[in-house]
């Protein structure tokens, strides 16, 4: 790769990888955002640099990045660059985009960081999942996002590009509509709490078995490429989809995923084969060993990943562990706990514990399940099994480092 850099860019591509080293070494972090950071302030243009003369695929949407992400990049086979670990923003970029020289590469993109970097690395493609809230002491609103995306679309000239986004979600469609060429996937939604009003004329949008529509003429895209149901079909093609990993989200994730590499002429059927190979995606799902249990650890941040992660426990299984914390990573405002349908773990006992904890057994009572406030983790140990560990992201991440 040196060779095709300046010495001031090379010189920062340097400094990102011996960053990151150190980072990893000092066990002061994944050793994927410090170095990005250190190189950009040394060559500006560094990240544009390394984007440069590659096949590039963006990820973006409030919940499934990371999955999805981890789909195209396995599906499109061979040696590919990505940000495996989630780092989804410029810093993580660099960093990954530094580590080596493949042609293909797909990277996760935080939902208000897509505009800059399309705009800086030129990607072919941009997958859109979804918009909901998230990190609402954080992040704008569903529908200030969706116009940020919106007017990057209807801006963006420099390159040409195709945006694979879900027909099923009014706020990507509005956010969508204005790009040059899209690829509309129809795939199933679970969660459509967050677009209940029309972005255009703020109406109330209608929704039954056949779609959406708003009175005002808005309404779901009828000419779909990606078609997922029973089966999937993508440009007419009918494609095998079997995954390892659970649920339907994972589906729709996968369709997107799949679409987006259709249209840089990956074989969608052998894409699919590689994909079902998937087990966990940087620890999500994963079954791991704590103290004589065995634990699948769920990630859910917000309303609608929660809804979606509750869909996939087994109905006949007693103990749920559920860590909740409000750390910066995580938003400090916890009210967004009212909104999960936790009613679903109705007949389950819920083990509540973290930060939040009690902010947890509150809406857990509302919400008439049964639970057991946990001061001290190390009650746990004498816990039965459950079922699955619930945990939002630092809690996830505790546990991921503290498991096996």
């Amino acid at each position: 790769m040196s060779d095709r850099l300046d010495f001031r860019d090379a010189i920062a591509r340097h400094a990102t990888l011996t960053v990151n080293w150190v980072s990893r070494l000092s066990g002061r972090g994944s050793g994927t955002v410090l170095g990005g950071t250190v190189g950009m302030k040394l060559s500006p243009r560094l990240f544009a640099t390394l984007a440069r003369d590659r096949s590039i695929i963006l990820v973006t949407g409030t919940n499934g990045k990371t999955t999805t992400t981890a789909m195209a990049a396995t599906g499109w086979g061979g040696v590919v660059t990505t940000n495996a670990t989630g780092s989804n923003m410029p810093a993580g970029h660099v960093a990954a985009l530094a580590s080596d020289w493949s042609p293909h590469v797909v990277l996760e993109v935080d939902e208000a960081w897509m505009p800059e970097v399309l705009e800086t690395t030129r990607a072919r493609v941009v997958v859109l999942l979804n918009l909901s809230r998230d990190q609402l002491d954080r992040a704008n609103e569903v529908r200030q996002m969706a116009d940020r995306w919106r007017q990057a679309f209807e801006g963006s000239s420099r390159h040409t590009y195709t945006v694979v986004a879900n027909a099923n979600d009014p706020m990507v469609v509005y956010a969508a509509q204005l790009a040059r060429d899209v690829r509309w996937c129809d795939v199933p939604t679970q969660w459509i709490s967050d677009a209940s009003s029309c972005p255009v004329c703020t109406e109330s949008i209608h929704f039954d078995e056949t779609g959406w529509s708003c009175n005002c003429g808005f309404e779901r895209p009828k000419n779909v490429t990606t078609r997922l149901n029973d089966h999937l079909s993508i440009d007419g093609i009918d494609v095998e989809l079997h995954l390892s990993l659970p649920g339907d989200f994972n589906r729709s994730n996968a369709a997107m995923a799949l679409s987006a590499l259709r249209q840089l002429g990956v074989d969608p059927s052998g894409a699919a084969e590689r994909m079902s190979k998937i087990e966990s995606v940087a620890g999500r799902f994963s079954v791991r060993r704590w103290n004589g249990h065995h634990i699948r650890l769920l990630l859910a941040k917000n309303p609608a990943g929660f809804a979606a992660m509750l869909s996939t426990l087994d109905r006949d299984a007693s103990d749920v562990w559920v860590a909740i914390n409000a750390r910066i990573a995580d938003g400090k405002d916890p009210s967004w706990l009212y909104d999960v349908p936790f009613e679903q773990l109705l007949g389950h006992r819920v083990f509540c514990f973290g930060d939040r904890r009690l902010d947890l057994a509150t809406r857990l009572d509302y919400a008439g399940v049964d639970y057991v406030v946990v001061d001290d983790e190390s009650e746990l140990e004498e816990c039965g099994e459950p079922v699955a560990l619930l945990a939002n992201y630092t809690a996830f991440s505790d546990w991921l480092a503290r498991t096996r």
